[in-house]
């Protein structure tokens, strides 16, 4: 669920590492928000990241 409907933006993959340099995979998420959006003209829900929120990529509905 962690998907931009925008964008496309989704989850990465990378290395958590400790205090003691050990490595262990770990997933950075986007921030997404589900959102009340205007799309072809009709309100809808829709899941949004806050990058696309705040370019002005969305149009939000009222």
């Amino acid at each position: 669920m962690a998907k931009c409907d925008v964008c496309g933006k989704g989850v990465t993959f990378g290395n958590k590492v400790s205090h003691s340099h050990r490595r262990s995979n770990r997933p950075f998420k986007p921030n997404v928000m589900r959102v009340k959006a205007v799309v072809n003209g009709t309100p809808k829900h829709i899941y949004v990241c806050t990058r696309c929120l705040r370019s002005g990529k969305v149009q939000r509905a009222v």
